[in-house]
């Protein structure tokens, strides 16, 4: 196992204009929205693991981990014949990453990730 397997975050939050500003306000952090899907893209500090804040259509606000797997592919087969339920199929981001999201046997969402690119 990896010592870090989680390689990113995500917020979901009813008003991603409004929380980058409070989060860059109070945390200092850098908000980056220039994209192709409008994701507010947040840099990760030195060592540290980056995220973003995505808009949420309904529910509560959270906070989602993504794991790095090899193959998403191969990491969604063998979620589902243990117990999960695929949430979020395949899919490429336009950085070429990939990525799934699953409901673990707990009710748990997971996001599975295959990048691209390893950072730097």
């Amino acid at each position: 196992m990896k010592p870090c397997p989680v390689v990113h975050w995500q917020a979901l939050v009813r008003d991603p204009g409004r929380a980058a500003g409070f989060y860059a306000t109070c945390f200092g952090w850098n908000v980056d929205d220039r994209n192709a899907l409008g994701y507010r893209e947040v840099a990760a500090a030195e060592g540290g693991i980056g995220g973003g804040l995505w808009p949420l259509a309904e529910g509560s606000p959270l906070v989602q981990l993504f794991v790095e797997v090899p193959n998403v592919e191969n990491a969604l087969a063998t979620a589902h014949t243990n117990g999960a339920q695929v949430i979020i199929p395949k899919q490429i981001l336009p950085d070429g990453d990939e990525m799934a999201v699953i409901l673990d046997p707990e009710g748990i969402a997971w996001g599975l990730m295959r990048r691209a690119r390893q950072p730097q």
